[in-house]
């Protein structure tokens, strides 16, 4: 399945009455699910993707999609990104935006940090769980 047909999948689902939906082929998972006013969506690959941009340490921690949706590492086309390996960050700072359902959701900072290694690919789906950033806590 590609991401498009993923994110048709979900604005359908955004415009249908349906409460729950739930998709299951061989290697991939998609359950969608709204409650009072919010909805979550949530999809496993079988076989995640990485762009890593620097080596990580085995003690660096992970900073996981907190929802499935397109990941953008830069606030509009052709901007900066609004952070890149290497950069020291506070707590709070936004690190990424994740698109779903057409709402923005930002990825914010833990805890000041210095994040080792950007794992998700902007444009690119990012499913729920899965790593999108390493860091190093300060």
């Amino acid at each position: 399945m590609t991401n498009q047909e993923i994110l048709e999948l979900m604005d359908r689902f955004e415009r249908s009455s349906l409460y729950t939906m739930k998709l299951s082929t061989g290697v991939f998972s998609l359950e969608l699910s709204r409650g009072a006013g919010t909805s979550t969506a949530a999809a496993a690959p079988a076989a995640p993707v990485q762009t890593a941009t620097q080596p990580a340490a085995e003690t660096d921690e992970v900073i996981a999609s907190p929802l499935a949706g397109v990941f953008y590492a830069a606030p509009e086309p052709g901007a900066e990104p609004y952070v890149r390996a290497g950069q020291t960050v506070s707590k709070g700072q936004t690190l990424c935006l994740i698109e779903a359902m057409k709402m923005m959701s930002e990825v914010s900072a833990p805890c000041d940090c210095v994040i080792t290694q950007v794992l998700g690919e902007n444009g690119a789906l990012a499913p729920y769980g899965e790593p999108i950033f390493r860091y190093r806590p300060c």
